[in-house]
């Protein structure tokens, strides 16, 4: 397959979760959206592949081992151009929301989430390219 990798970079989602089913989930529902996506299990993993690569946008789960969510989240702010940031978590933790919200994802979702929705989310956020 031969493509320009920066232009298959621009509209590619990049999802961090340890959960490897909840990866998959979100992986084959975004896929089967056509929507481009790059899976990570590890959290350090896919801070070394923003490190440099560009990332349009980043669906995180708050708690991972190692390095939580609300981490990737203060570090996606300081990249340019800065990556849109969707969170995912499954228990509602205010604090952890609170903070987050204070960072700026472009979107909060609480585990089960609504598809349409997230779908939506994760569209409106590579539209803003």
């Amino acid at each position: 397959m031969s493509h320009d990798p920066a232009q298959s970079e621009s509209n590619e989602v990049c999802l961090v979760d340890d959960d490897p089913s909840v990866l998959k989930s979100m992986q084959y529902l975004l896929a089967s959206d056509g929507i481009k996506v790059r899976a990570f299990n590890k959290p350090e993993d896919f801070l070394a592949h923003a490190a440099t690569h560009s990332v349009p946008v980043v669906v995180t789960d708050i708690w991972m081992e190692g390095v939580t969510g609300l981490e990737i989240l203060a570090r996606m702010c300081a990249l340019s151009p800065r990556p849109r940031v969707i969170v995912i978590t499954a228990r509602d933790d205010l604090a952890a929301r609170a903070t987050a919200m204070a960072i700026g994802p472009v979107a909060f979702f609480i585990k089960p989430f609504n598809d349409e929705k997230f779908i939506a989310a994760v569209r409106e956020a590579l539209n803003q390219n």
